[in-house]
């Protein structure tokens, strides 16, 4: 797979998945100081004149720089709660069709230590060069989890005690009153139409982010975001563990 733009190829590099590079002759001192980056990594670093890079990454921003990079390690539902040192927290993506929410939600999952996102393989957006853009770089750090079917997915999570948490904008509880240091995987819908009528079925709860302003919601990485830093807040905190139960 091509990549392309500064942070995803740093962070690539940074992960061991890069296996060639092209950086525009005379781009600057970033693209400089990524061949020093990938030279210590082993990579070759080949100069190349703009339009070779517009040939790599057609229509795309690419900041000067492109790399090849092995495709990501595809883990299934029970890798990403094995791998987890503590209690899961998890992402699903219920169809999310825009590659850079799908990006950007990969950003959030990584910067708040998530063990992982799950997706479907079908009607929904893939980690491409897109998403790894739109990421920042953190499709090169994150568990990925393709599944072919959402509600099955959720459903080996409840089995493995991992609580499901439906965010919906409808939804009178808020995400702030759950406990969330539980074993927990908050599930996102698509742009527009939000969670399925079946997926919304099988999550354990489903919970709002309260709104304070005129609009009425939220882009979903930052719905993502916002949940995942919840969680992140609560752990840190060290509330109580307990068996899967009833989320007070």
């Amino acid at each position: 797979m091509i990549i392309f733009g500064v942070n995803p190829v740093v962070e690539a590099l940074r992960a061991g998945t890069v296996s060639r590079l092209w950086v525009q002759a005379g781009a600057g001192a970033r693209p400089a100081r990524i061949v020093e980056q990938a030279r210590r990594a082993g990579v070759a670093a080949a100069r190349v004149e703009p339009a070779e890079l517009d040939r790599l990454a057609p229509g795309a921003a690419h900041q000067g720089v492109a790399a090849e990079v092995a495709g990501a390690r595809r883990r299934t539902v029970r890798d990403l709660i094995d791998a987890a040192p503590t209690a899961p927290l998890l992402v699903v993506l219920d169809g999310v069709e825009d590659p850079r929410n799908f990006g950007a939600v990969a950003r959030a999952a990584e910067a708040a230590g998530a063990d992982g996102l799950i997706f479907p393989t079908r009607r929904s957006a893939l980690p491409g060069a897109t998403a790894a853009k739109a990421s920042a770089g953190a499709l090169a750090h994150l568990r990925l989890a393709p599944v072919v079917n959402v509600v099955r997915a959720l459903a080996e999570l409840g089995r493995a005690g991992v609580w499901t948490v439906g965010l919906d904008a409808e939804a009178e509880r808020s995400c702030f009153d759950l406990d969330l240091t539980q074993p927990t995987a908050f599930v996102v819908g698509a742009e527009g139409r939000g969670l399925r009528r079946l997926v919304r079925e099988r999550c354990d709860h489903l919970a709002s982010i309260p709104m304070r302003g005129r609009v009425s919601s939220l882009n979903v990485s930052v719905a993502a975001g916002v949940a995942l830093f919840e969680a992140v807040r609560q752990r840190t905190k060290n509330f109580p563990m307990r068996p899967k139960g009833v989320l007070d």
